[in-house]
């Protein structure tokens, strides 16, 4: 059996940014501190909410410095390192270790994409570069490629790669990837409305945009589920569906950096392309946080 990176609730942590567009690492080291305060289980940074797509290589690692030297050993930190150009990841990967990165959360090539036997190679690469634990991330809706059961179950094999980050959507998908892996491949989920479901099927836990806004909420509706309070669980997950689809009603993370505004946790604003969210769900997104008494 594979060593499990965390069970519970990993938060997939926003970049903030200050007016001018920088990296505002005072705001991040008040999320930083929140987020353990309030009982994650584990930081993810540098991924698709933490906008590494539009970040620059050298503000990428000097954020997961800043982060693994923050957190300082108390959960582990996770850095996201994928590419759609496999030697460029490799570097992302080696650098992401060199600064203390307790594991990687790698994303599949995206628009140039690849094949199920390209995921292999990818993959067995990115983690034959380093020596610590590789999450993969199955995103097909933003990267054009899902990692199918049968190419996990021969991944699985590889001994550092130790778990997959599930954000088809497909429960079933999700199934098939648990009878195939069994013990040889954690499994996290990637959507916050679908963390009891796979909870029931032998996950580990939730890599999530809610415990931006929910930390101690996220980790207890995990923690309940794992204590055998499973009805518990499943009601905590019903309670937080408005939230969560209001968190998500334009592409994240423009929502849920908007709502970590109104909780005047200083978010700040997105890098381009991404912008501001129209008024309508700006609306939403208050009416949620207000209902959910988080402001």
């Amino acid at each position: 059996m594979k060593k499990t990176l965390f069970v519970g609730a990993g938060v997939a942590i926003v970049t903030p940014f200050n007016d001018n567009g920088s990296v505002n690492y005072d705001a991040l080291a008040n999320m930083l501190d929140y987020q353990i305060e309030n009982s994650t289980d584990a930081i993810i940074i540098c991924g698709t909410t933490g906008e590494a797509s539009t970040l620059t290589d050298e503000e990428q690692i000097s954020v997961v410095k800043f982060t693994v030297d923050k957190v300082n050993g108390r959960i582990p930190v996770i850095a996201g390192a994928g590419s759609n150009d496999t030697a460029h990841g490799i570097n992302l990967c080696k650098e992401c270790e060199a600064v203390g990165a307790d594991g990687l959360l790698i994303v599949t090539p995206y628009y140039n994409k690849t094949t199920q036997r390209g995921l292999v190679k990818y993959y067995t690469d990115m983690a034959g570069s380093v020596k610590i634990p590789v999450i993969m991330y199955s995103v097909a809706g933003r990267t054009g490629v899902n990692i199918a059961p049968e190419t996990a179950a021969v991944l699985s094999e590889v001994d550092n790669i130790v778990a997959i980050k599930e954000a088809s959507g497909n429960i079933s998908q999700v199934a098939k990837i648990a009878a195939l892996c069994s013990d040889k491949l954690d499994i996290y989920s990637g959507n916050d409305d679908m963390i009891v479901p796979l909870l029931s099927l032998g996950g580990k836990g939730v890599i999530s945009v809610l415990s931006n806004v929910a930390p101690k909420y996220t980790h207890d509706m995990v923690r309940s589920f794992i204590d055998g309070e499973t009805t518990k669980a499943a009601r905590m997950q019903l309670d937080a569906l408005e939230l969560i689809n209001a968190l998500f009603c334009e592409v994240n993370p423009i929502p849920v950096k908007a709502a970590l505004n109104m909780m005047g946790m200083n978010a700040g604003g997105y890098r381009a392309p991404l912008l501001e969210p129209s008024e309508e769900s700006c609306k939403k997104i208050e009416n949620a946080m207000k209902n959910f008494k988080l402001i």
